[in-house]
């Protein structure tokens, strides 16, 4: 009898996606040798259940993850909540959960906070999740999957600011000559919760567009210019339901909406996931990052490396160098090999349209997760 795994469909209830998988035993067969079906690293299999929390940009990913690694772990049930990167963070210091995703690295007071929460020593993030950030806008007659309006930084700046309030500004026409731009109010659509999807699409628009944005760097939105939608799926839905709307999220959700090619150099760049893979290559780790074992990205967003799309999303996961629970531990430790594994990079590439990590950033990560203590 040939071994087989059956794999429960996904469901969500009160926000959290929970997958299962059961596995059914036989007789030896020739395992495959599918890269879809083997890890680059071995680890223990777990038993039991866990939780994580965050980023809304991850859920399709971590869709994927959850398959993949109770695949092999059969005994373990994982659940995620998608409820954003500021309440997932909360949610995790609190001891709720075992983890939690973030679009934004952990500050310094919640570096601080994490020792009561960790076993010992105090909690790291480490990058699980590359991403572009899709400026995305419903424009009839103009917007549509695969359709580009060309904005630089500044431009983009001014309209988020509510300083451009017309689809037919000369701002706009001068770098988008043969489109038809109709005279049509712009409505802004940003997130309404705490995110880190906010912290990384500001971080761009206050690095590249000098004076033309003058706001504090944070996680919820700085101004009264439009209107707010929670999470992900909140910014699309709103996007989508009426014309003239722009709005900011994660690529893999801008589905048929019509997206920004950003100015970079002398180009115009679309999103792509080879595209944020280049600048996230291209930059330095933040050594202001207090706390062991953190790998914090900095992102450049002036580069102007010919093909680079600078609007990047870094997403972590965030988890302690040591747990009060051992078999949670244990989990943490095999989930994170598995998540940033080649195989798990690949499975979220193929589920969500990321940009696998580079070898280099992979091997500053597994350190990280060789840290944790599972005895």
């Amino acid at each position: 009898m040939r071994n087989s795994i059956l794999v429960r469909s996904i469901a969500a209830v009160s926000g959290i996606v929970m997958l299962a998988s059961v596995a059914a035993c036989g007789d030896n067969t020739t395992a495959s040798t599918d890269s879809s079906a083997k890890s680059d690293t071995k680890t223990e299999t777990v038993s039991g259940n866990f939780s994580g929390a965050g980023a809304s940009s991850q859920q399709a990913a971590v869709e994927a993850w959850i398959a993949g690694f109770q695949g092999t772990n059969p005994d373990a049930k994982v659940a995620y909540n998608p409820s954003g990167s500021g309440a997932g963070v909360s949610t995790f210091l609190t001891g709720a959960t075992a983890w939690a995703g973030s679009d934004a690295a952990l500050a310094d007071n919640e570096v601080e906070q994490s020792k009561s929460v960790c076993a010992s020593g105090t909690a790291f993030d480490i990058p699980v999740y590359i991403s572009p950030i899709a400026v995305v806008f419903n424009l009839q007659g103009v917007s549509g999957k695969g359709k580009t309006l060309n904005m630089d930084a500044e431009t983009i700046a001014k309209i988020f600011d509510g300083k451009i309030t017309k689809w037919n500004d000369d701002a706009i026409k001068k770098q988008n000559p043969k489109v038809d731009l109709p005279d049509l109010d712009i409505t802004v659509v940003h997130r309404s919760d705490k995110s880190g999807t906010t912290k990384n699409f500001l971080s761009y628009v206050k690095d590249a567009a000098g004076d033309a944005w003058s706001y504090d760097l944070g996680e919820n939105w700085p101004n009264e210019v439009g209107q707010g939608a929670k999470g992900t799926s909140g910014v699309i839905s709103t996007v989508q339901q009426a014309d003239g709307t722009i709005g900011y999220a994660d690529a893999s959700q801008a589905g048929d909406l019509g997206t920004v090619a950003v100015k970079v150099g002398d180009d115009y760049v679309p999103f792509s996931a080879e595209a944020a893979a280049k600048v996230v290559d291209a930059s330095p780790l933040d050594d202001s990052a207090k706390g062991d074992n953190r790998v914090v990205v900095k992102l450049d967003h002036n580069t102007t490396e010919k093909g680079a799309y600078p609007i990047v999303l870094v997403s972590y996961d965030v988890a302690c160098p040591a747990y009060k629970d051992a078999n949670t531990a244990k989990f943490v430790k095999s989930w994170l090999t598995y998540v940033t594994s080649d195989e798990g990079q690949q499975t979220a590439a193929s589920a969500a349209g990321s940009a696998p990590m580079s070898n280099t950033l992979r091997q500053k990560v597994v350190k990280s997760i060789d840290a944790i203590k599972t005895k």
